[in-house]
């Protein structure tokens, strides 16, 4: 018996025998699929793991500003109903959602105040202590902000894992969209061009389910991180995408043709990172 391949397909062939006799093999017509190796009887379990991707719905609302406790709120009644979906067994599908926040503080549950260069009280702009990892941040327009609700039980229960695939989301749209190599730093959570962050992460895991996420600054006013310590870090600056593309954009491209640019490079990459599905919604 030999095998012929063909499109990554191995087909039993057996020479010199009649069509009947090649009928009552055991093998006849059978198809066979290469997955990382190893062949499997095409459309049984093993390839199908392979080749569907689990469902991810999208609220998709880059280009508006959501309150920060909206978006807060409705993270957390999501992250109630996938609870209930997954002791119902039922959890088919993430969530992703994209938008952009009015300016806002928020600080995560350990953050200290001294990273503030201002009274509390007496604060510029709206000020949350939220139930994320990491120190205060700044949230405010020409920034996306990706909140993904993912259930890691499907992909893998190691949060490690996850910062660091929320990382390689930004490399690979800073590196495939705009030919800025980004990079990590070790011991630190996060996406740098040289010594500037240019996108800051802060999430939360609950029974396996995450929530918060990852914020780009693409053409964001820097300016109001001058009022804190980004992530508490004294010794690092922030950037934005506009800041690193320079003069060579300068009167040639719109602010809103770049936040669009960002957002579907930001998209694609995210359903290949984490091999999902998008299916657009709207938030009821």
């Amino acid at each position: 018996m030999m095998l012929l391949a063909s499109h990554g397909f191995m087909i039993a062939y057996l020479p010199q025998m009649n069509s009947e006799g090649m009928r009552n093999r055991p093998f006849y017509g059978t198809r066979f699929a290469n997955v990382d190796g190893v062949y499997h009887v095409a459309g049984d379990s093993a390839t199908r793991h392979h080749v569907q991707r689990r469902r991810c719905y999208c609220y998709d609302h880059y280009k508006q500003l959501i309150p920060y406790m909206d978006a807060w709120s409705r993270q957390k009644s999501l992250v109630r109903m996938r609870h209930d979906l997954v002791g119902r067994d039922e959890d088919h599908s993430d969530m992703l959602i994209i938008l952009q926040h009015p300016p806002v503080y928020t600080l995560g549950t350990g953050s200290l105040e001294k990273y503030l260069h201002f009274n509390i009280q007496d604060a510029p702009y709206e000020i949350y202590r939220t139930e994320r990892g990491g120190e205060v941040t700044y949230h405010g327009p020409g920034q996306l902000v990706m909140y993904p609700i993912v259930n890691l039980r499907y992909h893998k229960m190691d949060l490690h894992w996850y910062l660091r695939s929320l990382e390689e989301v930004i490399i690979r749209v800073l590196s495939s969209t705009f030919a800025i190599k980004a990079s990590r730093i070790k011991g630190l959570t996060g996406v740098w061009v040289g010594n500037k962050k240019v996108a800051a992460i802060g999430i939360r895991v609950s029974r396996w389910i995450t929530y918060h996420g990852l914020a780009v600054n693409v053409t964001t006013d820097l300016s109001p991180f001058q009022r804190i310590v980004p992530c508490g870090l004294q010794d690092r600056e922030v950037c934005s995408l506009k800041e690193l593309l320079g003069n060579s954009l300068s009167g040639k491209i719109e602010d809103s043709v770049l936040i669009d640019t960002a957002h579907e490079s930001l998209v694609k990459e995210f359903s290949e990172v984490f091999q999902l599905s998008l299916s657009h919604r709207s938030i009821s």
